[in-house]
Parts: structure tokens; sequence; C-alpha cells
């Protein structure tokens, strides 16, 4: 019960007690004087009666007497009359029983008594005793007039209470108005939520509390602030290159082998090494403020080029060198990219050293991607293509193998056999489980892997097919035909089947209104959860909030996966509040060897749990990643180390 009503409570409590108090006294002082008034009343009529029967109860003369007493007994009255002689005998009697009228009920006479005195007067004519008469009157008449003025109390009570608690409810409601907004600011808080109230109260009391709670809030914001300063400096120290802000080479070389030699859900693509020519004479040239100016510049533009491509990883190396891993696989539009970038800089440097300069700034060395390609290899032969190209002195060389021709025929017949996949729903669902790090709950969730058959028949991994269904603009389908498949198992499992959903999903607006309208028509959406990349996540936050709050409102799970990566940082976990996040493998990969990973992830739970956010970890594949995890308080793991995918279909 609220305080202000348990206050109405009381105060009715209170007016209950008063009032009841008050008609007890008000009925035992009216039944007394009722009583009198009985006891007036049945004198009276004795001296009066007395009065006139005098000569006729001298003479005995009862058919007189008896005659008199019937006319005033029929008023109602009296209850009994007896009339005497001078020797006590009976003249005349009359009496009627105690009766009540039935308005007035049982409960109320039981409750209050009224028993009317009988009353006599001794009778003289002609100064000689003639007799006694003796009167009691009727209780039914106080009874009535009693009851009816309890009646008109207990309306009045009724209507004046009423009265009372709407203005008493309207004035506590006021006054203590700040304390929803206290409670409002406290709920606020829990979300991470900083609201303070400008408009301090007037009472002395709630003024302090109103104050006491905006201090609070202020404290708290600053720890969170400050939290999260922390951590960000942590990541630009352990992961960024001081000088141009993107991914080191520790970072960015973690960050590849997590994707292509972990994940293998990258595709197809290429790997570019970019290198600034003539670094150190450079430097010696215009000076390190100024070359650091054109790495800067540099960096942006690559910067640019990486935002245009759906997935992309960029790093710097080291000093002259910068890696580009892009899904885009038109040569000719990255030449075309690479030139303008070449352009940008050779202005760019024309300017710090005042004269004009036509030669080439930058020379690239490109590797292309395919799903059977590791990391190393990759960024081996794109720094040799990058020689070649600085020895031929071009901007662009890439990297020709001898395998690399035999990796593409038929190509045109394995995006027919992809799109035919989805279109058939011919797809194999795989799932693996997150495991929980308390005995309690073993396992939390299962997350669920879309896999093709490739033409042996053998599931395919992601990468040999991603590419082909983005190119062929099937990733929206490939989505829906997931979750088509997918809706049929959740009525056969009790865990929670979670759904990874596209870039390109997110962002149509026809697939938003399939989504919702399926959602609607389930019968247990709480074994239902779905998860975007933290880029995703980064780049359409409107989009984000307005998903999460359709789940929400459906008791539907949500979760950001490859979390702690994105440069931009986790601040917009204050407004998207996700139920959990998955921390990337690149960030557990080298957990147990490096302490700076290990405060990293530590510092990402810790914020998680500040939030009440579950911190899940990604690709744990070895016993001492998973003891450490579970040091750190980390809620489940997912890894190898728990199993490889099972078929879910």
């Amino acid at each position: 019960m609220s305080l202000v009503n348990q206050l109405i409570a009381a105060i009715f409590a209170v007016l209950i007690g008063l009032v009841s108090g008050t008609l007890y006294i008000m009925s035992e002082s009216s039944r007394s004087i009722l009583q009198d008034q009985l006891e007036s009343h049945a004198q009276d009529s004795a001296t009066h009666l007395g009065l006139y029967l005098a000569p006729y109860m001298a003479d005995n003369d009862s058919a007189t007497v008896e005659t008199a007493v019937n006319a005033i007994f029929d008023s109602g009255f009296y209850q009994r009359i007896i009339v005497t002689n001078a020797d006590e005998a009976i003249l005349f009697e009359k009496q009627t029983p105690p009766q009540v009228h039935s308005d007035v009920p049982l409960w109320f006479q039981n409750a209050i008594k009224i028993t009317p005195p009988s009353m006599f007067r001794e009778i003289t004519y002609e100064w000689r005793q003639v007799g006694k008469i003796y009167v009691q009157s009727r209780a039914g008449y106080a009874y009535e007039k009693l009851w009816k003025g309890a009646q008109d109390s207990l309306i009045l009570f009724v209507c004046l209470s009423l009265l009372c608690v709407l203005v008493i409810s309207s004035l506590i409601r006021y006054l203590l108005k700040p304390l929803y907004k206290v409670e409002n600011q406290a709920i606020a808080l829990s979300e991470k939520r900083y609201i303070e109230q400008e408009k301090l109260p007037g009472t002395r009391e709630l003024k302090r509390v109103v104050e006491a709670m905006n201090r609070m809030v202020r404290q708290v914001k600053s720890m969170f602030e400050e939290q999260s300063r922390n951590i960000e400096e942590l990541r630009r120290s352990a992961y960024q290159d001081s000088l141009t802000g993107l991914n080191n080479q520790r970072a960015t070389e973690s960050q590849l082998a997590e994707r292509l030699d972990y994940r293998k859900d990258f595709g197809r693509g290429h790997l570019l090494n970019i290198r600034l020519k003539e670094l150190q004479s450079i430097n010696q040239t215009i000076g390190v403020d100024k070359t650091n100016k054109l790495l800067k510049h540099l960096a942006s533009l690559l910067e640019e080029m990486s935002r245009r491509a759906d997935q992309s990883i960029l790093g710097r190396i080291s000093g002259s060198d910068f890696i580009l891993l892009t899904d885009q696989t038109d040569i000719d539009k990255l030449k075309i990219q690479i030139e303008t970038i070449n352009g940008e800089c050779t202005k760019q440097l024309a300017q710090l050293m005042e004269q004009h300069s036509s030669l080439l700034c930058i020379s690239v060395g490109s590797s292309e991607c395919f799903e059977d390609r590791n990391s190393s290899q990759l960024i081996s032969e794109a720094r040799v293509a990058t020689d070649e190209a600085l020895d031929s002195n071009v901007i662009w060389k890439q990297f020709a193998s001898a395998g690399q021709s035999s990796q593409l025929p038929d190509q045109d017949d394995w995006k027919q056999h992809v799109a035919n996949a989805i279109n058939r729903r011919s797809i194999i669902l795989q799932t693996q489980s997150i495991i929980g790090s308390s005995d309690n709950q073993p396992t939390i969730q299962n997350e669920v892997f879309a896999r093709i058959l490739d033409r042996d028949y053998q599931p395919a991994a992601a990468g040999e097919f991603i590419s082909v269904v983005k190119e062929l603009g099937l990733a929206i389908e490939l989505d829906r035909a997931v979750i088509e498949l997918s809706l049929q198992e959740t009525q056969k499992t009790m865990l929670p089947l979670t759904f990874n959903l596209s870039h390109e999903a997110l962002t149509n607006d026809s697939f938003s209104k399939w989504l919702t309208s399926t959602l609607e028509s389930i019968s247990h959406p709480e074994r239902l959860m779905f998860e975007l990349d933290e880029t995703s996540v980064l780049n359409n936050m409107s989009r984000i909030t307005e998903f999460r709050n359709v789940l929400k409102e459906k008791g539907i799970g949500f979760g950001v996966d490859h979390f702690g990566i994105h440069p931009s940082g986790f601040a917009y976990l204050y407004s998207v509040q996700p139920d959990y996040i998955k921390i990337d493998g690149s960030l557990i990969r080298n957990l147990d060897t490096n302490a700076e990973d290990r405060f990293f992830v530590s510092s990402l739970i810790s914020v998680a749990h500040s939030l009440g956010i579950k911190a899940y970890a990604e690709h744990v594949e070895r016993e001492v990643q998973l003891e450490l995890l579970t040091n750190l308080e980390v809620d489940g793991t997912q890894g190898y180390l728990h199993g490889t995918p099972t078929t879910l279909n």
C-alpha cells in the first residue's frame, strides 16, 4: 500500500474511532434523556388520570375507570396502566406486550437497553385516599426516536468523512508530490538515468530528502562517468594507437585473428596494407608535428573508406603501415578509392612542404580474402604486395598466388546454389550453448547459427556463403528463414534460442513489420532472444532503442554481440539497456597471458553488472580462460571448450 493510502487509511480509522465514540456518548445521553422523558410522561399521565378518576375510584366504579383508561391507552404511548382502590384491589388493569417498530433493527435494541420505569400516584378524594394509579410508558417510542437520530448522525458522518477523505487525499498528495519525484529519481538511477529535482519543496523535511537525493544522483553520475573515463583511458592505452586513434598493432591482429581464424564468418573481401612512403625522409624534411598531421589525415581518410563497407577492420600496425580488412570485392572500386586517398594525401603533403608535389604518397598491397585463408597469411601476402608496389613505384599491387585462380570456379553455380537453399528453406540450424558460471544454471541459452550444405552435402562454414548472400541481397531473406525455422523448434526446447540479426534486416522497414507481426503470434516469447553486434548497435541507435522497447514489451531478451572493441566506447549501454553483453573473443583470446586484457575484461564486466546487465564471454577454448573468467565474476561463457555447435533440426 502506498504511503498516501496508508495515511488516508490511518486518518479514516481515527475518524471512525472518534465518530464511534461520539455516537456512543450521544446514544447514551439520548437514552438517558429519553428514559427521563418516559418517567416524566408516566408520572404526568398518572397524575392527570387520577384527577379525573378520583370520584369514580371512591365509588369503585370500575366501568367508568375502564372507559377512561381505554381512551388514553389507545394513543399508543403506554405499555401498562393499573388502577386500584383504597384496599389496593385492582379496579382495572390494561397492558400490551412491549413492541418496537420493525424499522428498528434487533441488534440496536440489544445494544441499547431502555426499560421504562413504572410510576404511580396516590389518589385522594375529599381528603381521603381512594386508591393508586400505576403507569408504565412504552419503550418503542424511545427506540424509534433513538434509531432515527443514530441514522441521521451516521449519514452525516459518512458524507463528512467522504468529503474529508477527498480533501485530505488531495492535500496529502500535493504535499507528498516531491516524494513521487524522489521515487522516479530512484527508479531512473537504477536504470543509470540521472534526474535532479530543480524545484525544492517548501516543507523542511521533504526539502532535505530531495536535496539529499539530488546529491546522491550527482555523486553516482560522477562515479559512473569517472569509471567510464578510466576504462576508456585503458582502452586507448592498451588497444588504440596514440596518434591516430585507430586500433594499434595488437588489437588489429587480435581482431583479424578473431574474424578470420576463429569465427570464419567474414566471407570474401580484401586485406589492404597501406604504407606511407618515405616516412623517415618526410619527417626529416617537415618535422615531427607536420608529419603527425599527415598521418592523422591519412588515418581519417582510411576511416571514411572503412565506414563505406558493411564489415571492416582498420588499424595502424607500424609507423608507416596501416591494415584495412574490407568486405568489398570489387577491385576497381577499391583502386578508385585508394587513388582518391593518395590524391588527398599528396595535396596535404604539398601544403605541409609548401611546394607542389605530384609524387605518389602511398603504396598499397592487397591480398584477396577467402574462407580458407588465415589472418597471418593475408597480412604477409599484403606486405609482400606492398613491397612490390613500392619497388615498382605504383599505388596498387595485388598479391597473386598460384592456387588463387582455382578457388573461383563455378561461382555462378555456387551463387545459384546458395539462393536456392535460402528460398527453399534448405538451411541447417546449429546451436552453441552459453554455459552459466554458477552450478544453479548450467545452460543459459542456445545461440543459433545458419549453415548451408555445400556441393558435397556438408554444412559449409559461414565464410563460404555469407559474402554470396550479401552480394545477392539475400541477407534479410536469410534472417527471415532462420527465424521461421527456429520458431518451430521453440515448442521443443525450454531454453531460449538466440538469433543474430544482420545490419540489413535491422534497417529494413518491411522486415521490421514482418518480425513485429510474427512475434505477436508466438506462444512462448520468453524462449526467444535477439542480439546484434556492437557496430550495428552504435550505427543505428534510434532503430535499436525502438526495437529494444518492442522486445521488452513482449518479454523477449536482447543482447549486444562482440562487445568491447568499438572505439566509440560503451556509453550507449545506459540508453539501450540490453539484457546481456557478449565480450568479443579478441579480448578473451590472450586473457591468460596478457594482464591488460584481464583488467579490461574485468572492467567491462564491472560496468555491465553496475547497470544490471549480464556479461558473457565468447570463444572460450581453455580451462585457464574459464577459471580466470569465473574469478572475474562473468555470468556465462561460450566456446569450443564446452563443445562444438550441434544440429538443431
